[in-house]
C-alpha cells in the first residue's frame, strides 16, 4: 500500500484554452508540463504513488505526454472519469456530455484509494513549499483533512474571470467553510468581485482561497460518495450543466458533521493556464524558478 498518493485531476475539458489541451501545454524550459513539476515535488515531499484521472479520449494521448515519462519515478494508476459513471441515478441523464465536477472526478478514484491522499489540478503550479506542508500534514493528520490556502490576489488571471473556493478560518486555524465563488475579477477601480449563491459579492484580495489543493484520509471517500448522491437526486432529469466541486462536498461536511480541516497557508506562488494567454507568463515563471536554482533543467535527469 502506497503510503502517500497523489491524485492528479486532468479530466477537464479546458473549454477557456482554445482547442489544445491545456494540461499537456509544455511549459518548461525543455518542454516540461506543469504536471512534471507537481509530480517532482510531491516525490520531494515524501509521495509515493500517482493516481491520474483522465478522460478516455485523451488516455493515449496523456500516457504518451506524460505519463509514461513520470511512471519512470513513482508508480502511476489511471482512472477514467465518464459521465455515466454514477453512483446513483446512472439512466436518467443519457444526453449529458458535460462534466460533473471535482467531486465526481475524485469519487472515481473510490476503488484506488485505501490510504493518506492528496488532490490537485494538472493545469496549476502549487510550488515546492506547498508540497512539503501537504506531504507533513498527511504524515501527522491534526485534523480530517487539509486544505492548502493561496492569497487571492496571487490567484487572477489578468485575462478572464475565474472560479475560486474562498476559505473562512476559525481561530483555531480551521476551515469554518469553502464558499465556491465564481466570475472572480479585478475592476478597474481595483475591486475584486465574484458570485456566490447566485448573489454578487466583493472580495478583499488577502482572502484566503482554495486551488483545489487538498489532504484527506481514506474515510473522506463514503462522505464524499454521500454528498455526490445528494446533489445528484437534487438535479432535474437531464440536466445539462450543474456541477459539484470537492469545495462544496467539503463545505458541507464542515457545515453539517462537524468535518475539521486543516487551513494550511503557503509562502509558494500559485499560477496557472486557465486561458490561452496565460501561457507566456507560465513560461517566464517557469524559467525564473530554474535560472534560480529551484529546479534543474531539464527537471527529469
Amino acid at each position: 500500500m502506497a503510503k502517500m498518493t497523489l491524485v492528479v485531476l486532468a479530466a477537464g475539458m479546458g473549454s477557456r484554452f482554445g482547442e489544445r489541451i491545456k494540461q499537456l501545454e509544455p511549459l518548461g524550459p525543455t518542454g516540461e508540463l506543469l504536471i512534471d513539476y507537481s509530480v517532482y515535488d510531491a516525490i520531494k515531499a515524501g509521495f509515493d504513488r500517482v493516481v491520474y484521472i483522465i478522460r478516455k479520449d485523451i488516455e493515449g494521448l496523456f500516457k504518451s505526454t506524460i505519463g509514461e515519462r513520470t511512471a519512470q519515478h513513482i508508480p502511476v494508476e489511471y482512472v477514467i472519469q465518464s459521465t455515466d459513471n454514477l453512483p446513483v441515478r446512472s439512466g436518467d441523464f443519457p444526453s449529458r456530455a458535460h462534466p460533473w465536477g471535482t467531486a465526481h472526478a475524485l469519487w472515481c478514484c473510490k476503488d484506488v484509494l485505501d490510504g493518506p491522499f492528496a488532490v490537485i489540478n494538472a493545469d496549476d503550479f502549487y510550488g515546492r513549499d506547498a508540497f512539503l506542508r501537504l506531504g507533513g500534514f498527511l504524515e501527522s493528520f491534526d485534523a480530517d483533512a487539509c486544505s492548502v490556502g493561496f492569497m487571492l490576489k496571487n490567484t487572477l488571471s489578468d485575462f478572464g474571470t475565474v472560479n475560486r473556493g474562498v476559505c473562512k478560518t476559525n481561530d483555531h486555524g480551521l476551515l469554518c467553510s469553502v464558499e465556491e465563488t465564481r466570475g472572480i475579477k479585478r475592476h478597474d477601480n481595483g475591486t475584486i468581485t465574484g458570485t456566490y449563491a447566485g448573489k454578487e459579492r466583493e472580495l478583499d484580495e488577502y482572502d484566503t482561497v482554495s486551488m483545489s489543493m487538498w489532504g484527506f484520509g481514506a474515510d473522506f471517500m463514503p462522505k464524499l460518495e454521500k454528498r455526490f448522491c445528494e446533489f445528484l437526486e437534487s438535479l432535474e432529469k437531464d440536466d445539462p450543466k450543474s456541477e459539484l466541486t470537492i469545495a462544496d462536498a467539503v463545505d458541507s461536511e464542515i457545515r453539517h458533521n462537524g468535518y475539521t480541516v486543516r487551513n494550511l497557508t503557503t509562502d509558494s506562488r500559485w499560477f496557472g493556464i486557465t486561458y490561452e494567454a496565460d501561457v507566456q507568463l507560465a513560461k517566464l515563471t517557469l524559467a525564473k524558478n530554474v535560472e534560480s536554482g529551484i529546479y534543474t533543467r531539464p527537471l527529469w535527469k
